[in-house]
């Protein structure tokens, strides 16, 4: 997606250890694109003690900026010429932009990202209280940028409480330091019942003790920062009490594979909003990207850098497509069984490009399948099938519907080049429904018989096995709308933007 480069192309990218599985690329390059700024995007996986040398190489090759992932947030520090307030109050930083003097300034946009996309669904900070799950590495971050935002009162819940108890005094400390003196205990002591001249905002809580939280706070905003649900882990929670979640009024999950995890289900079913960590991640990356080309375009002149909500909405699209796996959403099934209409009105509601491969071959050949299948028979129209099917492939086809032609997943090969380019659907379909759809269609070769009905039970036969192997999701379309159908689609797949 990126834009070509050459002898002014900006380089930016990603250290970390790993990093080959990383969505940044996808965001970063998307936002080049989007602005017309003439970058290109790549990960660097360093390996461990190495991350000063990093440093210094991407200084010496004039690589404009950085991200950071784990394990080198902090390790990156002392390598830096400068660091922003906020980054040095967490001790973490994932951004490193270049100073007028040569070097790096870090940043940390994991936690303004975070606000970010809490801005961006109407969820504010001050006067709340919030309840992060979890005492691990976002933990820190999460509770003082709560607590620099204004929130009243922070509880950090964690099965091992000494954990939760030196996150908090941390965080206590840092908002202390930072200019923050409300005390919100009353005998202004701290977690272990001493004296403290320390506000004590964040308070740590033993997990299994989250009950207790009834009788302080009525409402709460939740933070899930533990990696509990993540996949492959996909049916759990780090609590499963349907009681907890009548007391969220925000739910927001750290995790975004899956998309739509057990706790943001379960917060959701309770009536809560809920928040994907696919947005987080998507706003940090795109105040990194401000930070970096803040006034600079591809032209040379001055220009304020600002991604729009349009800008980051259509990248976000992007992600929930990307992590679903349905970076494209390909419909299968027999003739008649509404690929067609189904793949219209879905490319319309979710906004995506169609493509129809048995129209993209009579458009490239310039004649009709029947033509085709006449003059060089139906393994020449096949073959036409799987050469649309690579070029798609290699050329990275993404963001469409694609309706196939009834008999293209017929061949091993295809499936293969199905399963790389997105989601299967299967529209499953009883062969008096076809009949009753195509039986005055004259366009359809292989129905050209005296009983087209047994034909089509012979064809299915012989199809369906072969169509349930090649789908990811499988919908039966016999009492169902095309409208309906395109929504069970989108439920099913967890397709939400």
């Amino acid at each position: 997606m990126a834009n070509f480069t050459d002898g002014n192309t900006n380089v930016c990218g990603l250290i970390g250890n790993p990093v080959r599985h990383t969505l940044s690329p996808l965001i970063h390059n998307s936002l080049s694109e989007l602005t017309g700024i003439n970058m290109v995007y790549v990960p660097f996986e360093v390996p461990e003690g190495g991350v000063g040398d990093a440093i210094k190489g991407a200084l010496a090759l004039g690589i404009r900026g950085l991200n950071v992932t784990i394990p080198y947030k902090s390790d990156v520090i002392p390598y830096l010429e400068d660091i922003d307030p906020l980054a040095k109050g967490i001790g973490a930083v994932n951004t490193l932009v270049r100073t007028e003097s040569g070097g790096f300034k870090g940043y940390n946009t994991d936690m303004t990202g975070l606000y970010r996309s809490m801005l961006d669904e109407g969820v504010e900070l001050e006067g709340k209280t919030v309840v992060i799950l979890g005492a691990g590495g976002v933990a820190r971050p999460s509770a003082f940028l709560c607590g620099s935002k204004g929130a009243r009162r922070i509880y950090i819940l964690n099965r091992t409480f000494e954990r939760a108890r030196d996150v908090a005094d941390e965080v206590n400390r840092a908002l202390f330091e930072m200019g923050r003196e409300d005390s919100l205990t009353e005998d202004g002591v701290n977690a272990e019942g001493e004296p403290s001249d320390i506000p004590q905002i964040v308070i740590p809580m033993r997990l299994e003790e989250y009950r207790d939280l009834y009788t302080e706070e009525d409402k709460f905003i939740a933070l899930q920062c533990t990696s509990v649900g993540l996949f492959p882990d996909v049916n759990s929670a780090v609590i499963e009490d349907a009681e907890f979640y009548q007391h969220v009024s925000v739910g927001i999950d750290m995790v975004y594979r899956p998309l739509d995890t057990k706790f943001m289900k379960l917060a959701g079913e309770a009536g809560a909003k809920v928040v994907s960590g696919l947005k987080m991640l998507l706003y940090q990356a795109i105040d990194a990207y401000e930070l970096w080309f803040n006034g600079a375009t591809s032209e040379g002149y001055e220009a304020q850098i600002s991604i729009s909500r349009e800008q980051a909405d259509e990248i976000y699209k992007s992600l929930v497509m990307e992590v679903t796996g349905a970076r494209n959403i390909i419909l299968e099934g027999f003739m008649g069984s509404g690929k067609t209409t189904v793949s219209e009105i879905l490319a319309d509601k979710l906004e995506l490009e169609l493509l129809d491969t048995d129209a993209a071959i009579v458009e490239a050949e310039g004649r009709s399948i029947n033509d085709i299948f006449a003059t060089e028979g139906e393994e020449s129209f096949r073959d036409m099938e799987t050469a649309l099917l690579e070029t798609a492939s290699s050329e990275h086809f993404r963001e469409m519907v694609i309706s196939l032609g009834g008999g293209l997943p017929l061949r091993e090969e295809n499936r293969e080049l199905l399963g790389r380019l997105g989601k299967v659907v299967y529209l499953r379909t009883k062969p008096e429904t076809v009949y009753e759809r195509v039986k005055f269609d004259d366009s359809r070769p292989l129905l050209k018989t005296e009983d087209p009905l047994a034909k089509i039970r012979k064809m299915q036969e012989e199809r369906g096995n072969i169509y349930e192997l090649a789908a990811d999701y499988i919908i039966d379309t016999d009492e169902l709308t095309p409208s309906q159908i395109a929504d069970k689609i989108i439920e099913g797949l967890g397709i939400v933007f």
